[in-house]
Formats: structure tokens, C-alpha cells, sequence
């Protein structure tokens, strides 16, 4: 007997679960159709990663970085799919590798972001001052079109591996790979929440990502400039910090997503 074939049927993932988006478009990508996320999906990533955010920013950085690396060998046991849905070949080979590199790498920095990113500072008087570097709390990630599996790793590793959750929109004319990654973000042990991935029209959901005052940053790697200066523009109001490295930055890109809280104590006390 010959078994049935199932095609999988794409979906944004939403405080830990698999969903269609709520209005019911798609939009099609090849021969499939994608979620065309709303401003009401949006609005409940948002809501989930900042109820998420409280544990995923207390746990150890120890432990953070144990759950990318656990990512990361998700993704190595489904190295195939992956390389698969990026279309065949060399160069997605390639671009799973360097996917595996990322997640390795920032599973690494978790624990050493505080010396990087902190200081003792040199001050006149009988005091010390310390600087910490603390995550900023909701990031948003706007993921570069291409390379599409490797500009959404970074990015979102980056962002998670300092305490921040993150809502991240995949690229828009290659999809597949990021929605995909949700499913080693579902079974690589990250907390319901702590990363919802949306499928969708930028010129729909980045005047939303702008406005959003429960978004406290957002990563335009995946912007023109037009579209940066816009999303510039529309967080002014709620101080956004809108940002945006190019793939490949290392801890400095984990860097832009923390603010430093600078701590006072007097010497002998």
C-alpha cells in the first residue's frame, strides 16, 4: 500500500503554538500559501512575549545559552529538511552551516555578555561604578529576505541570548525556511512566548512594528532605509531604539539590543 503524502501547511507560530493567521489570508509563495499576518496577530505576539519576557530575562545566562545550543542540534538532526525547503544544493548547505555557526556562537556569548558589553568605570571619589548590560525587553526582528534561514538565526539569537523575547517577521519572499525554524524554537526547550515568528506584508506589519508602545526595539536588518526611517519615525514616540546590523556582526549585534544600567557603591561599605 502506498502511503499517503501530506504537505505541510505553513503557519505563524504564536505564544507556542501553531496557528493560521486569525483573519485567514495567505499570500502565495511558489505553490503554497503562506499566513498574511494581521495587526491583530501582531498585537498577540506582542502581548505573549511580554508575559514571557519576566522568565526568559531572570533564567542564568548559563542557561540560555544551553537552550540555543539545544536549538542548534535541532537543527543538525534536521539538517536535510533544511536544506531541502532553501532549495538544494551548495550554497543552502552552506547557509545551514553557517545557521548552526550562529546558533553555537551565541549560545557561547550568552554568559559573557556582562564582560563585554559592561565596565567598571574610573570616577574621582571614594566610590565604585558599575556598568551592566540588561536586555531591553520586546525586541522585534524585521529578518533580511536573504540569505532567509541564516538572516533569521542571527538575528534572533542575538536578540535571545541577552535576556530579550522577540517577535520576529520572516522574510517575505522566502518564508518557508523561517516558519519552518519555529519548530526547532518549539522543540529546542525556548519558553512558550519567548519567540513568535510571523509570516506577512511588510507594508502591512511594519507601520504596526513602529507604533507598537509595548515594543521597547526593533531590528530592521531586513529594511530598506525608507523603511528604517519610517520605523524611525513612528517609535520616536514611545523612545524605540531601531537599529540594524548586517548578518555576520557577532556579539556586537547582541550588544544592540541591551541597555546598560550603570550601579553605584562606596568603597568600604
Amino acid at each position: 500500500m502506498t502511503a499517503p503524502s501530506v504537505a505541510k501547511t505553513p503557519k505563524v507560530y504564536l505564544d507556542g503554538a501553531f496557528v493560521r493567521s486569525e483573519s485567514g489570508r495567505v499570500y502565495p509563495v511558489g505553490p503554497v500559501n503562506v499566513p498574511r499576518a494581521s495587526r491583530k496577530d501582531l498585537r498577540e505576539a506582542v502581548r505573549a512575549a511580554r508575559a514571557a519576557l519576566p522568565g526568559w530575562a531572570h533564567r542564568t545566562a548559563y542557561n540560555r545559552g544551553q537552550v540555543l545550543y539545544r536549538v542548534a542540534e535541532m537543527l543538525e538532526a534536521r539538517r536535510s529538511e533544511f536544506i531541502t525547503v532553501l532549495g538544494g544544493g551548495r550554497a543552502a548547505g552552506r547557509e545551514v552551516t553557517r545557521s548552526l555557526d550562529a546558533l553555537v556562537y551565541y549560545a557561547g556569548c550568552a554568559d559573557k555578555l556582562a564582560q563585554l558589553g559592561g565596565s567598571v568605570n574610573a570616577v574621582a571619589g571614594p566610590y565604585f561604578t558599575f556598568s551592566v548590560p540588561e536586555p531591553m525587553g520586546v525586541v522585534a526582528v524585521v529578518a533580511p529576505d536573504l540569505p532567509a534561514l541564516q538572516g533569521l538565526v542571527e538575528h534572533v539569537a542575538a536578540a535571545l541570548c541577552g535576556g530579550n523575547v522577540v517577535v520576529a517577521v520572516v522574510s517575505e519572499g522566502h518564508p518557508l525556511p523561517g516558519l519552518l525554524a519555529a519548530e526547532l524554537m518549539a522543540t529546542g526547550d525556548v519558553p512558550k512566548g519567548a519567540i513568535c515568528l510571523l509570516s506577512g506584508l511588510r507594508s502591512e506589519l511594519l507601520p504596526q512594528l513602529g507604533s507598537h508602545r509595548d515594543i521597547d526595539a526593533i531590528d530592521a536588518a531586513g529594511c530598506t532605509e525608507v523603511q528604517r526611517r519610517e520605523l524611525e519615525l513612528l517609535g520616536a514616540d514611545s523612545v524605540k531604539r531601531v537599529f540594524g546590523g548586517q548578518v555576520g556582526t557577532a556579539h556586537r549585534l547582541a550588544l544592540a539590543s541591551l541597555e546598560l544600567k550603570t550601579v553605584w557603591h562606596p568603597v568600604g561599605v
